[in-house]
């Protein structure tokens, strides 16, 4: 079980950093909902399957759908 947990942490970190260095915000929205489903692993893997399932519902969908929005209307006033 510990290794599947170091993988988990591993997936985070590079996850994690690749949000960071990605310039463009469209696809750094893209890039926040693919760290959430890895922060979703990371929690099923510590056994806490609530957490997981808030974490894979509003970090996978609703944070990157209002990042998208607002991408989109700070490029439509410009």
């Amino acid at each position: 079980m510990t290794a599947i947990i170091g993988v988990a942490l591993t997936m985070v970190l590079l996850g994690g950093t690749a949000v960071v260095l990605t310039e463009k915000p469209a696809r750094q929205a893209i890039m926040l909902s693919i760290y959430g489903v890895l922060l979703g692993i990371l929690f099923l893997s510590l056994a806490a399957p609530d957490v997981a399932l808030s974490q894979i519902g509003v970090g996978t969908a609703v944070v990157p759908l209002v990042v998208m929005l607002a991408v989109k209307r700070i490029e439509t006033r410009t």
